[in-house]
């Protein structure tokens, strides 16, 4: 066991370890539990910027355990493996410090801070496992550690949705289960490869492997928020605003979109998908789910609801560019797995902010908020305008991909989705943008959050205007090497 054997664990462990000591402190151990959170989120950064150099420079880490005879966890730095870690991590370390802000004043910070850790544990694990088998495992540690986090109110519409939220996931969980068990039952465990392992184990197409595709495509659809598997996910919005963040980022709801982009790519392989032709009813339904998600957004008053439906139809962008089956449109869809991120953390950011500071909580009420918190209005108007996908944000450079995938592999279709959706974009996010800025004051705003020398705490302005600014920094500087786009494109090379 060396270096490269120790680093994908240690980067598990960085906030697994901590999350843990976090329990033992009392509610009163505000600067050993401050130390604790930020500690971890820097370190947890620094190892995955150690292995994000070696990988580019060649070097390959894998730790494998053997758990059972012929089953490891695994963990492995493969390039999609960094893309999603990496973004962990960044997310990670912006949120710990908004939610410190976010949460001074509440109860039970250290339950809330234990399982905020171990649920990163548990998103760094998907993002770093080697096959099925470890995936499933953090898969699962993964619902068991967002829950808390979901009913941490403790008001009867928290449990609420914490029952529906665990009777969706851990359905879901169940059918990836059986898929699972079902494939490695006809043809033994393997780790991911690029390509799919399957295709190059040259299995040929037959209908049980359909079958067994669209059951983890089913059980991975209900995380990853599709049509008609998402309904958890608007009302887990009774959540803290940093659980929010948290969830449509980075956790719960791209665990599931990333799981069915390893399922396609990494298990069974572009060749054998196509050749199935189980991706033109994945394509369909992340279609529908665009489209769907985004006209249920029109319809919202509650800015962190509007928010949650435009998580639904953004999410399947990524579920769309996976399903066209060519380099560009996989471009779009995994370059999109960041830009949605950075986008969807800073809208949460604001929705936080505005209601922590105004006590604003509804769109109706956001009359002139723009005027008493500008630059979180700043930071909003930013990450709304690169969801539509104005150039040169993120969102812009997603949705140009995707377009010039659609159109090379002949689906028009997929071109007038991203179209309308980008129209149905305008008609939600604009008349938000409008009533922030020029709208006229309700008059019944709860100032209990101010500060002299900002307009709401800075440990909740400045991780916003940090993700706002990288939302802008991502689209304009996206054809220089240091961008998520560049190592996409590297992605893409291996997967074709």
């Amino acid at each position: 066991m060396d270096w490269n054997w120790w680093l994908p664990l240690l980067v598990v462990l960085s906030s697994f370890v901590p999350g843990v000591l976090i329990f033992f402190l009392r509610g009163a151990h505000r600067q050993a539990r401050g130390v604790l959170n930020l500690g971890a989120a820097v370190l947890k950064i620094v190892l995955i910027g150690v292995m994000l150099w070696g990988v580019f420079s060649g070097i390959e880490y894998e730790t494998r355990i053997e758990v059972i005879p012929n089953f490891d966890l695994v963990l492995d730095s493969s390039p999609l493996a960094m893309l999603f870690v990496t973004l962990s991590g960044v997310l990670w370390l912006v949120t710990t410090v908004y939610a410190i802000g976010y949460l001074e004043h509440s109860t039970n910070r250290s339950r809330f801070f234990g399982f905020f850790s171990l649920c990163v544990s548990a998103t760094t694990g998907i993002a770093l496992a080697g096959n099925l088998f470890s995936f499933i495992i953090f898969y699962e540690f993964l619902t068991l550690t967002t829950y808390p986090l979901v009913v941490h109110n403790q008001t009867d519409e928290a449990r609420r949705a914490g029952r529906i939220y665990l009777a969706y996931t851990l359905g879901g969980g169940a059918l990836l289960l059986l898929g699972i068990i079902w494939l490695h039952g006809a043809y033994g465990a393997f780790d991911f490869a690029d390509p799919g392992a399957l295709d190059q184990m040259g299995v040929a197409p037959s209908p049980t492997l359909a079958v067994i595709f669209f059951v983890m495509v089913a059980g991975l659809g209900v995380k990853a928020a599709i049509v008609p598997l998402h309904s958890w996910l608007p009302r887990a919005m009774v959540a803290p605003a940093p659980v929010s963040a948290l969830l449509h980022a980075v956790a719960v709801v791209k665990a599931g979109a990333f799981g069915i982009v390893r399922v396609v790519y990494n298990v069974y392989g572009v060749d054998l998908v196509a050749d199935l032709g189980v991706h033109r009813p994945l394509a369909v339904a992340a279609g529908i789910t665009i489209i769907y998600g985004s006209v249920l957004a029109l319809y919202q008053d509650g800015l962190k609801r509007m928010l949650a439906f435009s998580t639904v139809s953004q999410l399947s962008y990524i579920m769309l560019g996976v399903a066209t089956l060519g380099p560009l449109a996989t471009i779009g869809g995994l370059v999109h797995l960041v830009h949605q991120g950075l986008m969807k953390i800073t809208l949460f950011f604001c929705a936080g902010a505005f209601d922590e500071t105004l006590g604003v909580k509804l769109i109706s009420k956001m009359g002139g908020v723009g005027r008493r918190m500008p630059l979180t209005m700043i930071a909003f108007t930013v990450a709304a305008l690169g969801m539509i996908g104005l150039p040169p944000l993120a969102g812009f450079i997603s949705k140009w991909y995707l377009g010039m995938g659609a159109a090379a592999a002949g689906d028009e279709w997929a071109i007038w989705v991203l179209v309308a959706s980008t129209l149905l974009n305008a008609g939600y996010f604009l008349p938000v943008v409008y009533t922030g800025w020029f709208g006229t004051p309700s008059g019944d705003w709860d100032e209990h959050q101010t500060s002299s020398r900002f307009e709401t705490a800075p440990s909740l302005l400045l991780p916003t205007l940090a993700t706002a600014f990288l939302v802008v920094f991502v689209g304009i500087f996206a054809n220089t090497i240091v961008s998520p786009l560049a190592w996409v494109e590297i992605i893409s090379e291996q997967l074709y």
